[in-house]
């Protein structure tokens, strides 16, 4: 459900930006009805891939790790039945992935180091007893853990936020009447808007380093429907709970 609505709000966004800032759609193309259905045959291979990772995780059958693994292997027969599969290809896509996993791994380790650094000052426990004292209502403090995560989130990884705060905060949030499953789903949320969060989010700068060519300042548009549709999933789900709490409810 939560993802549903992220879709949905994330194609109104991108309308609505479009519509005031036609420039941020990128350039247009002039295309007929006919030029699109005779298209739409080269989005077999993306659903096929998309049916493989995604199906197999919904249907059960693999973990997102799994699924991975998965994916690759239903594009090495696509790249088989298009007879463009060879050591020369193999070769400049593990060449590709070593540079993109050896960046990542450096922007871990040094968020790593920032974590071990912040665990051992005591920063962390600061922040939270400074939140679980403040006098104000459930709503407002709720909010200032979301920046909180926000702010985190452009300087730490994921897990490392998740295992520095949430032992805390989580203990805090269900003292003020919250459900720890829908607090868990928006944790996932916050964190992922906080990576994405210009000017230092972590995975602006992947993606900066993935891309050939191209400003920063471009990543930093880009991201902006997907950080404005995260933000407004997340203030919809602070106020109507029950579209989180929805789904897991069916099975109590």
């Amino acid at each position: 459900m939560p993802g549903l609505l992220l879709a949905l709000v994330f194609m109104a966004t991108i309308a609505l930006l479009c519509t005031f800032r036609p420039a941020w759609g990128g350039e247009t193309f002039e295309a007929t009805w006919e030029d699109r259905v005779t298209g739409l045959p080269d989005l077999l291979p993306v659903f096929f891939i998309f049916l493989v990772v995604v199906g197999s995780i919904y249907a059960g059958i693999a973990t997102p790790t799994e699924a991975s693994a998965l994916g690759i292997i239903a594009s090495l027969l696509l790249s088989a039945w298009n007879r463009s599969l060879s050591v020369a290809m193999l070769n400049r896509a593990v060449d590709g992935t070593m540079r993109s996993a050896g960046m990542i791994m450096f922007v871990l380790i040094g968020a790593y180091y920032l974590n071990f650094a912040l665990g051992i000052s005591g920063f962390v426990d600061q922040i939270n007893g400074f939140i679980t004292s403040l006098p104000l209502p459930p709503v407002a403090i709720l909010t200032v853990i979301i920046v909180i995560y926000l702010l985190l989130g452009c300087v730490l990884d994921g897990i490392s936020m998740i295992v520095l705060t949430v032992p805390v905060t989580a203990l805090a949030v269900v003292e003020l009447g919250y459900d720890p499953v829908w607090f868990g789903i928006i944790i996932m949320l916050v964190i992922e808007a906080g990576m994405i969060t210009p000017p230092i989010g972590i995975n602006c700068y992947v993606v900066q380093g993935i891309r050939k060519g191209g400003s920063l300042n471009d990543v930093f548009i880009g991201i902006l429907p997907f950080l404005v549709s995260i933000l407004v999933v997340i203030a919809l789900m602070v106020a109507f709970p029950e579209i989180a709490l929805w789904l897991p409810g069916l099975f109590e």
